[in-house]
C-alpha cells in the first residue's frame, strides 16, 4: 500500500476535520452558530422547503433548530454543516457532508426566497471543492425527490450522476416519495464555471 492510499484511508476514517469558512463571489459558507436557530426555523417551517427534505418535520420550529444545532455546533458532529450566508451574514441555507450508511452524503437546502438565483449551485460547488481538498478520492452520495428537478440540476452541474431510484419516506409529507439516488465518484467533480 502506498503513502497516498494510507493517507486517503486515514482521512476517510477520521473525517474532514473542523468545518472551515469559505467565501465565494456572493456568499460566505461558515460553521453554524446557536444564534442561527431562528433563521433555520423560519426557512424550514416553509413546507415548500421541508417537503423536499427526507428527515425534516413539518411544522418545524425554533426548538427543532436548536436541537439540531446542539449537535451540529459541537465536536460530536462528524462531517461538515456549512451555514450559507448572504453578504450581511444572514443564514439562508445549509450545505452538509454527513457520514451515513458507511459513506459520505451531501445534503442541502435553501430558504425559498433565495431560489432561482444560482446560490445553491454556487454553495454546492464551493463546499464540494473544499470537502474534496480535505478528503481526496472520496465517493459522495446524494439524491433528490423526483419532483425536485432544480435540485437534480444543481448536482449534475457538479458532476453527480443518477445511480438509481427508490421510494424514501419524507417526514414532512408523511409519505413514501419517489427518490432519485445520485453519486459523485472520484475524478468526476466539475468545478463551477466562472460567473460573469
Amino acid at each position: 500500500m502506498n503513502a497516498m492510499q494510507t493517507q486517503m484511508e486515514r482521512a476517510s476514517v477520521a473525517g474532514p476535520g473542523p468545518c472551515p469558512t469559505v467565501a465565494t463571489t456572493r456568499l460566505v459558507l461558515r460553521p453554524h452558530r446557536m444564534s442561527d436557530a431562528q433563521a433555520i426555523a423560519q426557512s424550514l417551517n416553509d413546507f415548500q422547503v421541508s417537503r423536499m427534505l427526507a428527515r425534516v418535520p413539518a411544522p418545524y420550529d425554533r426548538q427543532d433548530a436548536a436541537e439540531w444545532l446542539s449537535v451540529a455546533t459541537t465536536d460530536l458532529a462528524e462531517g461538515w454543516a456549512f451555514a450559507i450566508t448572504a453578504g450581511d451574514d444572514v443564514h439562508i441555507g445549509c450545505v452538509s457532508f454527513e457520514r451515513r450508511r458507511g459513506g459520505w452524503e451531501l445534503g442541502y437546502w435553501l430558504n425559498r426566497f433565495y431560489w432561482g438565483r444560482g446560490y445553491m449551485s454556487e454553495a454546492v460547488h464551493t463546499a464540494t471543492a473544499r470537502f474534496l481538498m480535505r478528503m481526496p478520492g472520496t465517493d459522495i452520495r446524494s439524491g433528490i425527490f423526483a419532483d425536485n428537478v432544480a435540485s437534480l440540476r444543481v448536482q449534475e452541474k457538479a458532476g453527480f450522476r443518477i445511480t438509481g431510484c427508490s421510494d424514501l419516506f419524507c417526514v414532512a409529507r408523511g409519505a413514501m416519495v419517489p427518490h432519485i439516488e445520485t453519486r459523485l465518484e472520484p475524478g468526476d467533480f466539475r468545478p463551477a464555471a466562472p460567473r460573469h
